[in-house]
């Protein structure tokens, strides 16, 4: 039994909840302790260690919910007896002790980093296919405009929805400043609740920007309060934690996300995946050690596929829905191809070409709302979602053996190759038997499929109107295969970078002398030795103050052109700025060169 004086009892218990469901402990301040504490949000101090029936320990804050009121919010990860102790600054409540029983589930339970670049679930540990919807004001929302956005996401077979925490101007989340705005957050945790009821992960954005989370929580003590407080209601859920939308437009940004991340990282005993948005991607930001994924906004494939083979983390890339004309409703035989005067042929380039780099997808529709779910992008989000489910996703890796196309294979398995600019597509493969057929990635309509055998695949798609997607199954292979879940079951290619200059291809010609930052900089790059390999080079400029640790940030993605050095890059000029020229060619072995550069503001 609980030991408990009558005056700390908890007002409700978690007897008989579900492995991975979340339940609460609620407890009141006695009047005297209220007294004590007239502001429970900044002062009171309630923690449980929860041991599980394994003995493994969950440390869990508690969060205040208006008034005398402070909640323990906690999932069991597994069925059986769970004991816990409080430890507090409430004197009646530090060190009560108490107990549970916990109910088996087939709950998957949370989502956690498996294969290196790939995903799974902690209790099931099953494959985790992410494919994620960005709805930034998804707490704003009316509620049946909400809950309509959330059923069609779920219909369309997405699994994370991705918004924001906290705001700007209305939608804020604070009274003032140390008051969190109650009425806000206790939507929030009816949304999030319905979120995963739903099947989806919340994918939760703290602001918008390093400029508006520091006017909302402006120094350390406060931060910690508040993510004490976030993580106290949330973590119990299926969410991870996405830092800010972006974080390149301000200098300090990387010292305040280590400091959040650090903290997530201390407070969540679940582990939740941790990133934070970028306008471009949040690679730089690996080395502090508190991320867990990276976080790509740009729509250019040469960063995501340079960085892939570079760092042993999962990318999630958005997707941002749009392009020009639409689509021809009969195409004249023999035309060019039109796939340029289709009007969602640019998002589904981003889609594949993502998904190419390994990346897995977050959608961006054009609008807010349930009004703006049933637009040909989320039709092609499921499309992707039908054909990559049907794979070994966990396993695939780009693959860089074929010409006309960019690749994803299990090498002697399976190889999806997405065709941009349809036309002869030569593909080498292990030599077996496979079946072969197209697709065409704006609804998932197939050409009937055929035998196929051998080592070098030559084809074309059925026609040159628009984009289509190749693939080759190995007979019967994969249904055999899939009896196993097995992780790290085979080598993932994470590269040592070619920065020998007699072996690297290229040499930066552009720019030359001082570089000013806010002001824009001709580069150029001068190809050594031109290959069938060079041919295929994707190209990411980078800079980086060092002296100033703010990390590096991409400039450009081609091999001339201008560029604009960020003044966010440090705090203090004149500097010394370290240009890198990142190449991967056609057969996808990564190139650097490294330039020194004095630089001014």
């Amino acid at each position: 039994m609980p030991l408990w004086s009558q005056a700390a009892q908890p007002a409700s218990t978690c007897d008989n909840t579900p492995a991975w469901s979340p339940c609460e402990l609620v407890f009141e301040l006695s009047p005297a302790a209220a007294a004590a504490h007239p502001d429970p949000y900044a002062t009171v101090e309630l923690r449980a260690e929860f041991r599980s029936p394994g003995m493994r320990t969950y440390p869990m804050p508690a969060f205040w919910d208006g008034g005398r009121r402070m909640v323990l919010r906690f999932s069991p990860a597994e069925a059986g007896r769970w004991e816990y102790r409080l430890t507090s600054n409430v004197a009646e409540w530090d060190g009560l002790k108490g107990s549970f029983d916990a109910a088996a589930s087939d709950a998957p339970g949370f989502v956690r980093v498996a294969n290196l670049h790939h995903w799974a679930t902690t209790a099931a540990n099953r494959p985790h296919l992410w494919m994620g919807a960005n709805e930034m004001r998804f707490a704003r929302l009316e509620d049946a405009d909400f809950r309509a956005l959330v059923d069609a996401r779920a219909a369309q077979k997405f699994n994370h929805l991705r918004g924001l925490v906290l705001g700007e101007g209305a939608d804020l989340g604070f009274l003032g400043p140390g008051s969190p705005d109650l009425a806000h957050f206790q939507r929030l945790d009816r949304r999030i609740a319905y979120i995963n009821s739903k099947g989806l992960v919340a994918d939760l954005v703290l602001a918008p920007s390093p400029a508006a989370l520091l006017r909302l929580l402006p120094d350390a003590a406060a931060r910690r309060r508040f993510l004490r407080f976030l993580v106290g209601r949330y973590a119990a859920r299926n969410v991870t934690w996405q830092g800010l939308e972006e974080f390149e437009s301000a200098a300090g940004a990387r010292a305040l996300l280590a400091e959040v991340g650090d903290l997530l990282k201390q407070l969540d005993p679940y582990q939740h995946p941790r990133t934070t948005g970028a306008r471009i991607t949040s690679a730089p930001l690996l080395d502090d050690g508190w991320m867990d994924f990276v976080a790509y906004g740009t729509a250019d494939a040469a960063v995501g596929a340079i960085e892939h083979q570079l760092y042993e983390s999962p990318g999630v890339a958005l997707a941002q829905e749009g392009g020009a004309g639409p689509r021809p409703a009969n195409p004249v035989a023999g035309a060019a191809n039109s796939t340029a005067n289709d009007e969602n042929a640019g998002f589904r380039r981003r889609l594949w070409n993502a998904s190419m780099n390994g990346q897995y997808p977050t959608y961006s529709s054009t609008g807010a709302g349930a009004r703006f779910a049933s637009s040909p992008g989320a039709k092609a989000m499921t499309v992707w979602f039908d054909l990559l489910s049907t794979t070994r996703h966990w396993d695939l890796e780009p693959y860089f053996d074929l010409d006309g196309g960019r690749a994803l294979a299990l090498p002697g398995v399976d190889y999806i190759v997405y065709i941009d600019r349809p036309g002869p597509v030569e593909l080498t493969v292990e030599h077996h038997g496979y079946d072969v057929y197209w697709m065409d990635p704006a609804d998932g309509t197939v050409t009937a499929r055929r035998k196929w055998s051998g080592q070098h695949f030559t084809g074309e798609p059925p026609d040159r109107y628009h984009d289509w997607v190749l693939r080759l199954e190995r007979e019967g292979k994969i249904e055999g295969m899939n009896r196993s879940y097995k992780f790290e079951s085979r080598e993932v290619p994470v590269q040592e970078i070619v920065i020998d200059p007699a072996k690297v291809p290229y040499e930066i010609e552009q720019p030359s002398g001082a570089l000013t930052a806010g002001r824009a900089t001709h580069y150029s790059v001068k190809v050594k030795r031109a290959t069938r390999a060079s041919r295929a080079m994707l190209w990411m400029w980078t800079a980086e103050i060092a002296a100033d640790h703010e990390g590096y940030r991409v400039l450009a993605t081609a091999p001339a052109g201008d560029f604009t050095l960020p003044a966010s890059l440090a705090a203090n000029y004149p500097a010394t700025a370290l240009l890198r020229l990142y190449a991967i060619n056609g057969y996808g072995t990564v190139y650097m060169m490294a330039k020194g550069f004095d630089c001014n503001q």
